[in-house]
């Protein structure tokens, strides 16, 4: 057997719209509809979120951090959460969540800009308001996918998320600069090698030539 295939970049730092679909498409991933907790203090954008995520997903919402915490357990499997809310802020209930050990997948949907402090924080993606129909049901589409790997793959996409994000929103010289970019892409090159093994078994199984076909056409989808 010969040496282990070179993943390229595109697979391995696609960023939040990318590679985790094109994954699935490998392993005919079988999935149930998500239990969806949307944490929105305001209460028409909670409502729209839930009217567009309600036909493949079971939704519920909460208005506030406080609410929130009291009303997920065990069955939810996916959080939208805002993090400028008044009283506890998402920033404090993310906290929260992975304090519990709370097996769900978290994704800021907020008006904040992400900054290099999110390198830190525990969520799994992360999406700038305003977000569209699309985007959320890529979102959950995404996350539901990823909550089928194991700890470590399901690290590698949080952090190439934020790197994805730090890439688009900050200068060369801003994240040269950086410290928590610095340990953001030294975590990423550390995974990275068990990504590669990972990677490499998926092509093996022939699944190279449909990546390739999707990844086009994904780019040439809507945003």
């Amino acid at each position: 057997m010969g040496p282990a295939a070179k993943i390229p970049d595109i697979y391995l730092y696609s960023g939040t719209l990318g590679f985790t679909h094109q994954l699935a498409l490998g392993r005919n991933a079988m999935q149930t509809d998500p239990h969806v907790l949307i944490v929105e203090d305001e209460p028409d954008l909670a409502t729209l979120y839930a009217a567009w995520l309600e036909d493949p997903c079971s939704v519920e919402t909460a208005y506030n951090g406080t609410d929130a915490l009291d009303g997920i357990d065990e069955t939810i499997d996916i959080v939208l959460l805002d993090r400028r809310m008044p009283g506890l802020s998402g920033d404090t209930v993310l906290e929260t969540i992975r304090d519990r050990e709370l097996d769900c997948q978290v994704a800021m949907v907020t008006a904040v800009e992400p900054d290099f402090d999110i390198v830190g924080m525990g969520f799994d993606d992360y999406l700038v308001k305003p977000v569209s129909k699309h985007e959320l049901e890529t979102l959950i589409d995404q996350l539901t996918l990823r909550s089928t790997y194991d700890t470590q793959l399901q690290e590698f996409f949080a952090l190439a998320s934020k790197k994805a994000l730090l890439d688009a929103q900050k200068t060369d010289a801003e994240r040269r600069s950086s410290q928590e970019y610095a340990r953001l892409e030294d975590r990423l090159a550390v995974l990275r090698t068990s990504v590669d093994e990972t990677m490499t078994e998926l092509l093996e199984q022939d699944v190279y030539h449909r990546l390739c076909q999707d990844i086009g056409t994904n780019k040439a989808s809507p945003n």
